[in-house]
C-alpha cells in the first residue's frame, strides 16, 4: 500500500491512506511514535484518527435528539463502541507536497455516510504538515447532511522517548482524572491529589499503570522525557479540554498513548463537551507533535 512521506525541518513523517494514520514520525532519525508495517495490522490504534467519537460509547448505545441509536460493538469483551469509524478505512489523498527542506504536507479526505447507529453525514479532511515546528495535524469535519449530528475527535499516537516506558518522566498538567469501572466506562471525575495519577510535577512513570482520561488542564500539552530525549504533544485547550493517557501496561506495546480529545469517554451519553454539528456546520481541531 502506498505511503505518503513528507519532510521538513529535520522531521520525516509517513502517512498511510488507511485511516489517514501517522505511521512514522522521526526527527533527525529518532523515532517519536510507535510505527507499524506498511501492509500489516495497525496495533492498538497506533497513529490513527478517532472520529466521529474518541474513546468509548458505553454499551454501544446512546440517545440523541429523541432518537435511540445502537452502534456496532467493536470492543466485544466490554460491549462498547470504540474510537469511531475512520481509524482503519481508506482515505483519499487530495493534495501532496512532499518537500525536502522547510515544509511538507499531505491532505486526505473521507466521507462518513449514514450508517446504522450513526445516521448522519459528515465530510472529513485531515492535513498533516511537517516543518521545524514539528508535525501539525488538522482535522476538519463538516455536516453535509440534513440533520444535526453528535461529534467528537482526537488522535491516538503512541509517543516514544526510549525503549523503557517505566523510565519515562511524565509531565501531565491535569488536575482531574476520570475513573472507570471494570468495563472502562466512566464512573466519577476526581481530583488527582493523593492518587497515583498526579503528574502535575513531572516524575518518572515507574510501574504506574494508566489508562484514564484527564481534564482540568492548566496547559494544552503533555511531555514525555526518556533516555532518547523528549517528545511533546500540544493542542488548543479551548477545542480539546480532555486527554487520554495509556501506558499500555500488559499489552507488550511500545510507548505511551497520549490522546487529546474534544470530549471525554461516553460523551454521546453524558453530553459533556459533546460537539453538535448542525447542517452546514464545521469543526476544526489541531495538535502538534515535536521534540523538546
Amino acid at each position: 500500500m502506498a505511503q505518503y512521506e513528507i519532510l521538513g525541518g529535520g522531521y520525516q513523517a509517513e502517512i498511510s491512506p488507511r485511516g489517514a494514520a501517522l505511521r512514522v514520525l522521526r526527527h533527525d532519525g529518532r523515532d517519536l511514535v510507535t510505527s507499524w508495517p506498511e501492509d500489516g495490522p495497525i496495533p492498538y490504534y497506533s497513529g490513527t484518527l478517532l472520529a466521529p467519537w474518541p474513546n468509548r460509547v458505553a454499551g454501544a448505545a446512546y440517545d440523541f435528539e429523541g432518537e435511540h441509536h445502537e452502534l456496532p460493538v467493536n470492543e466485544p469483551d466490554r460491549g462498547n463502541a470504540l474510537h469511531g469509524f475512520v481509524a482503519d478505512v481508506p482515505w483519499t489523498v487530495a493534495e501532496l507536497f512532499a518537500a525536502e527542506d522547510d515544509h511538507g504536507f499531505v491532505r486526505l479526505t473521507h466521507t462518513i455516510e449514514p450508517t446504522p447507529g450513526y445516521p448522519f453525514h459528515l465530510g472529513l479532511q485531515v492535513r498533516h504538515d511537517v516543518s521545524a515546528s514539528g508535525l501539525v495535524t488538522t482535522v476538519t469535519a463538516e455536516n453535509v447532511g440534513t440533520n444535526a449530528a453528535p461529534y467528537g475527535c482526537g488522535p491516538h499516537p503512541w509517543l516514544l522517548a526510549g525503549p523503557d516506558v517505566e523510565a519515562y518522566e511524565l509531565d501531565l498538567p491535569a488536575g482531574q482524572v476520570l475513573t472507570t469501572d471494570e468495563l472502562l466506562r466512566p464512573r466519577a471525575l476526581e481530583d488527582v491529589s493523593g492518587t497515583p495519577y498526579d503528574f502535575r510535577q513531572p516524575r518518572a512513570l515507574g510501574a504506574t499503570a494508566i489508562d484514564h482520561a484527564f481534564t482540568g488542564l492548566t496547559a494544552g500539552r503533555v511531555r514525555l522525557r526518556g533516555p532518547e530525549g523528549g517528545v511533546e504533544i500540544s493542542w488548543d485547550l479551548a477545542v480539546m479540554p480532555w486527554v487520554q493517557v495509556c501506558t499500555g501496561t500488559g499489552l507488550g506495546h511500545r510507548g505511551v498513548a497520549v490522546e487529546p480529545m474534544t470530549c471525554p469517554p461516553d460523551a454521546f451519553n453524558s453530553g459533556t463537551d459533546l460537539v453538535v454539528l448542525k447542517p452546514g456546520d464545521t469543526h476544526e481541531a489541531r495538535w502538534t507533535i515535536t521534540t523538546f
